[in-house]
């Protein structure tokens, strides 16, 4: 049975991959936060990303690492650096040593926020991100091609759109960008399962009518999601939100306004 590592198990996403993914492989969960008791085929550890020390006895025996571990969100400049870069090096730096062959990392739409929306984007658009965090997701991508280039690992990037805890789509941007549960869990399956690929991107999205991300080059993973944002329009539409205008021009959607003093048409 495949050992998977999940740094991060006990963030949102972590949790519904434990669950989805229980019984499919054998299963170590990271993370600094207090985790439920390990059941059948898991193992709980504890382990800081921003400690190298931590984390290469922690992928001892691992088949493939998914890394989820970091900040979800913008935040200071020193939170990103500490645990989204430095951190990010650390677990690819790990797993080279402890002979790991496979990283699955989970990158963001934000990595290309600023791509302006009327037009569809697919994996091979350049990086263009809308945030520090953005910036920081441009980077573990970056760093996972050159680990799959100098050091012959399969690296996997995920750039996940609105993942939401209670599994709906809430707002209007959601209606394109929303990845339900359960294909989110069928995409880090491919991701580990699939044999033999050297580096991938890969958008985390639902199958949403209204769709801006193209995964035609990549579906060589299989990747085929069940759920569409579109089934949940109509409530979106009875809460009376509406989008911002400046918002609505690109990818990243609010991401692109945090701190935003520059001119949205000078962003073609």
């Amino acid at each position: 049975m495949t050992r998977v590592l999940i740094t991060g198990a006990a963030g949102h996403i972590g949790k519904v991959l434990r669950a989805g993914l229980r019984g499919q492989y054998q299963l170590r969960l990271a993370d600094i936060a207090p985790q439920a008791p390990a059941g059948e085929g898991e193992e709980v550890v504890s382990a800081d990303i921003t400690r190298l020390a931590d984390l290469v006895p922690a992928m001892e025996g691992v088949d493939v690492v998914v890394h989820l571990a970091g900040i979800p969100d913008e935040d200071s400049w020193e939170k990103i650096r500490d645990m989204n870069i430095e951190g990010c090096y650390n677990v690819f730096e790990a797993a080279r040593r402890a002979g790991v062959k496979r990283v699955v990392f989970a990158s963001s739409n934000h990595a290309v926020g600023f791509h302006r929306r009327d037009r569809m984007i697919d994996d091979a658009v350049a990086p263009r991100p809308d945030s520090r965090y953005g910036v920081s997701k441009v980077f573990g991508e970056a760093l996972g091609r050159m680990y799959a280039d100098k050091h012959g690992m399969s690296v996997a990037c995920m750039r996940i759109g609105s993942f939401r805890p209670d599994d709906a789509p809430t707002a209007p941007r959601h209606l394109f960008t929303w990845i339900s549960h359960r294909d989110m869990v069928q995409l880090a399956k491919r991701c580990i399962d699939t044999p033999d690929y050297h580096f991938v991107i890969v958008y985390g999205v639902s199958g949403n009518a209204r769709n801006r991300w193209d995964n035609a080059n990549v579906r060589r993973l299989g990747y085929a999601p069940q759920d569409d944002a579109e089934l949940h329009a109509a409530q979106i539409a009875a809460t009376g939100q509406t989008e911002d205008a400046r918002e609505a021009l690109f990818h990243g959607g609010f991401g692109c306004l945090v701190e935003f003093d520059g001119d949205p048409q000078r962003i073609d």
